[in-house]
């Protein structure tokens, strides 16, 4: 019976490491999309909100709330945005997509101000 050596047996086993690592790399792909799938929800809902207090500056002042918020809002985002000026400026936007087929997702916010308010 030959004996074993820690070199030997250390080599047998150096294949494990690469198909454990071929095996997780997908797992770490998909946590990296999903987290940056969550960035941008939070981008397009603190663009919403800044929209929707630009609107609700505009109409304390007498202007147009409603293009006051469209122009607060980035590019990519105006297209397909609703504002809304009841009373106070309701702005929602779409969530933009890693990828097309995700289901569309909107975001929103509103603002209100009144005298005295900044």
């Amino acid at each position: 019976m030959p004996l074993r050596t820690v070199d030997s047996a250390g080599q047998r086993e150096g294949g494990t490491a690469s198909v454990e690592l071929v095996a997780v790399i997908p797992l770490l792909l998909l946590a990296v999309l999903a987290a940056v799938q969550i960035a941008l929800a939070g981008q397009a809902l603190w663009s919403a909100s800044v929209a929707a207090r630009a609107g609700a500056r505009a109409a304390l002042v007498g202007s147009g709330a409603t293009t006051a918020a469209r122009r607060a809002l980035p590019p990519s985002l105006r297209d397909g945005a609703e504002v809304e000026d009841a009373g106070d400026v309701s702005v929602r936007v779409a969530v933009p997509r890693l990828f097309p087929a995700m289901p569309r997702v909107m975001v929103g916010a509103r603002a209100e101000l009144g005298m005295g308010d900044g």
